[in-house]
């Protein structure tokens, strides 16, 4: 009896860059190929040109590039990012270059060939042969991308696009030779006349030279255009990895030293400078300033930081010296992980484009099947080969699937690029479907829709009690102790009264508060009076309404003033909700607080469904019975005790500024703290959706629509070309207006 073989199970990733790709045939040709491997998966984006592999234990990096290089193309490992260019559409890229050289030469060339060829009144004697002088060298040289990619992938028994440029080209130009050397079109005074459409022409004296050379520099502007297009659509990642600074003052034994930052260590203690970016993750040991983090944030207001505060790399020092040691260096660094997150989104594919690559893989050879039915129909029902011949060359040269190929990476690029720029990290294609659908919100209170931190709000006394006396003697009390409550009265009190006085014989109630001795009064703070004046009986009763908690201030026996002490909204939230619901969504706050609190909150910001007095575990749980009610859930927060709920909810937005569990268990990261960014993070995947859709929409209608045009011959061979070259441009200039989002 047999026994099914157990799955391999991949243990390894590595990403692989594949050069000689030119369509999307040919990024599903890599891709069925590497996944016929045992145990190995793999995805391979012809925007962005690499492949990433998931392989087993028994298979190495080395095969993997041999399987790749026996499919025709060639594949190594990435090498670390050089530095860009100032501009990140310069063309000092290889293939932009020769791309570039090409299509000038060609397009210098053609151009009288076309003229010649459309306008009858340029005719002189003998023009034809002055054309075909100028025709060869654009078939030949320009058109050689074209011929070598056709001729390697026939050797392994494939077709791609490439196959049918050089197939329409190299016959339409066969057939000008034929009829030159052959026929009548190489006699003097020959006359020739451009048509649009296929028909009433003589073979022997009609020659294809425009059509040639034509659609040749049509299709080398259109993959010039292109290249620079997808240049410029991986330009914010290159930008993101620059940021970073190149070197660093360590302090060594101490004495500055100069050092590349690659040499940093953790532990590593480095002097910033004003105006200097500082070079990685830590924390600031010494020193006072203010840091711009807007390159990494898109936040324009500077941070104030001092001794103890995190900074992060490539943030720049605004303001006066720093001493920071190192808690991340290299590819730990929140830089670097922005970097990983963006560029594995942008070799991600959605859903729609796995079914564009699959119909692209069939699409070659159904074309090169039409083509032949196209010449044998015509010939059938017209008996001209002229005509069969422009017919089927036609529908060789429009069908081509560049659009299809380019259409969801190209808009994955720029979107995921500019989500970059905006502090908006979005990990793969997968969550841009779930954006679409989303119609709940649920929102985490502490850290996300407040800051967080306790602050002193307000401040109630007792008739004939100075308020800033009552603030100095709780505030001195308070500043002995730790607790959260008693930090946000101390620096509350100080904002208020100024410099606090000295507290003598500190003693801490547990459970109920403080007292000590200040300026010869005795004075205790907290739950330690039980009898109050009916004026702050009724402000600790309505602070305690309101979600604050209540503390009782007096001295010498006496309760004098009642303080009111909460987390403190952020300013942006009550905006963020409106923009939420603007956005179709419905907002819940999630919270393990008190539901008085809770719903404080929640009033606040206008939120009307509320979760309160929920355990870390019973998030989960919430977002599940949410689903339950059959509702598409987004979840945002920022700490531990949320990382599980974003992993469950339909999509997870974690805040930047939280915890690392938090940020792993997202789908989108939000850089800044700032919950506006998780209205601008929707809007930018529901919009990059949309521009993939539209993309997908128009590449599909124009081969659809194209195809029978062509067929019937409707359309001539070089008009041909040119709309195929110009609807991949199309595809990706749609693509790039993604950078203009604000």
């Amino acid at each position: 009896m047999s026994t099914a073989q157990a799955p391999i199970a991949p243990t390894a990733e590595v990403e692989l860059l594949i050069g000689g790709m030119t369509c999307a045939s040919c990024a599903a040709r890599v891709e069925k190929k590497l996944n016929r491997m045992d145990g190995v998966t793999a995805s391979v984006n012809f925007a962005t040109e690499k492949a990433k592999v998931s392989y087993p234990a028994g298979v190495e990096v080395a095969d993997l590039i041999a399987t790749v290089v026996k499919t025709g193309y060639t594949a190594e490992e990435p090498t670390p990012p050089e530095p860009a260019a100032a501009d990140p559409a310069a063309e000092d890229d290889p293939e932009l270059a020769d791309y570039r050289q090409r299509f000038t030469v060609s397009a210098l060339l053609a151009a009288p060939v076309v003229l010649l060829s459309m306008i009858p009144a340029l005719q002189f004697d003998n023009w034809q042969w002055l054309a075909l002088t100028l025709a060869a060298p654009v078939v030949v040289w320009g058109g050689l991308p074209f011929h070598r990619a056709a001729w390697t992938n026939a050797r392994h028994g494939a077709a791609t696009m490439d196959t049918l440029v050089s197939l329409g080209t190299l016959a339409a130009f066969g057939w000008s030779l034929w009829a030159l050397f052959f026929g009548d079109a190489g006699m003097p005074g020959m006359r020739d006349e451009f048509r649009f459409t296929v028909g009433g022409m003589d073979g022997a004296s009609t020659i294809y030279l425009e059509v040639a050379s034509g659609v040749v520099a049509f299709i080398l502007l259109g993959r010039y255009l292109e290249a620079r297009a997808k240049r410029r659509a991986g330009a914010a990642l290159r930008a993101l990895l620059e940021l970073g600074a190149k070197d660093v003052a360590v302090l060594r034994d101490g004495r500055e030293q100069r050092i590349p930052v690659a040499e940093l260590a953790v532990g590593d203690r480095f002097v910033v400078r004003p105006g200097e970016k500082i070079a990685t993750d830590g924390t600031v040991v010494e020193g006072v300033s203010a840091v711009d983090a807007s390159m990494l944030t898109g936040e324009s207001v500077p941070v104030d930081v001092t001794a103890g505060d995190p900074v992060t790399g490539a943030t720049v020092n605004a303001g006066g010296r720093l001493v920071v040691e190192a808690t991340r260096v290299g590819a730990d660094t929140q830089l670097a992980r922005m970097a990983r997150l963006v560029e594995d989104a942008q070799n991600g594919k959605a859903e729609v484009q796995r079914l564009a690559d699959r119909i692209s893989a069939v699409f070659v050879p159904v074309v090169l099947a039409i083509a032949v039915a196209t010449f044998g129909g015509w010939l059938g029902a017209t008996g001209d080969t002229v005509d069969a011949f422009t017919a089927a060359v036609a529908v060789l040269i429009i069908a081509c699937p560049c659009a299809l190929g380019l259409a969801t990476p190209t808009a994955l690029m720029v979107g995921t690029g500019r989500g970059a720029q905006l502090g908006i990290l979005i990990k793969g294609p997968e969550v841009l479907e779930s954006t679409r659908r989303v119609d709940t919100v649920v929102l985490d209170k502490t850290g996300t829709v407040t800051t967080g931190h306790m602050t002193l709000h307000e401040v109630y006394v007792a008739e004939g009690t100075d308020e800033k006396q009552a603030l100095r003697l709780a505030g001195a009390l308070e500043h002995a102790s730790e607790h959260p409550v008693a930090r946000a009265v101390a620096m509350g009190a100080e904002e208020r009264a100024g410099a606090l006085p000295a507290a003598e014989h500190f003693e801490n109630v547990p459970g109920r508060g403080v007292r000590g001795r200040v300026e010869g009064h005795e004075v205790a703070v907290g739950r330690l009076f039980t009898d109050l004046p009916e004026e702050l009986a009724r402000a600790r009763d309505e602070a305690e309404r309101d979600g604050r908690t209540a503390v009782v201030v007096g001295w010498d026996g006496d309760a004098r003033a009642v303080l009111a002490v909460a987390d403190t909204v952020k300013e942006t939230s009550a905006e963020a909700v409106r923009e939420l619901r603007a956005l179709g969504l419905t907002p819940v706050l999630l919270t393990g607080d008190n539901r008085a609190v809770a719903e404080a909150v929640a009033r606040s910001v206008g939120i009307e469904q509320v979760i309160a007095e929920v355990l870390p575990e019973e998030k989960v749980e919430a977002v599940r019975r949410l689903q339950g009610e059959g509702r598409t859930v987004a979840m945002v927060g920022d700490g531990v005790n949320d990382a599980a709920a974003l992993a469950t909810a339909d999509l997870g937005l974690a805040m930047g500024t939280g915890t690392d569990a938090a940020i792993e268990a997202g789908d989108l990261t939000l850089v800044r703290g700032d919950l506006r960014v998780a209205a601008d993070a929707i809007r930018l995947s529901r919009r990059t959706l949309t521009t993939i859709k539209g993309n997908l929409v128009w590449a599909f209608g124009y081969n659809v629509a194209a195809l029978p045009l062509a067929a019937a011959g409707l359309l001539n061979p070089m008009i041909a070309g040119a709309a195929m070259a110009f609807s991949s441009v199309f595809v990706v200039t749609n693509s790039l207006r993604l950078r203009t989002f604000r």
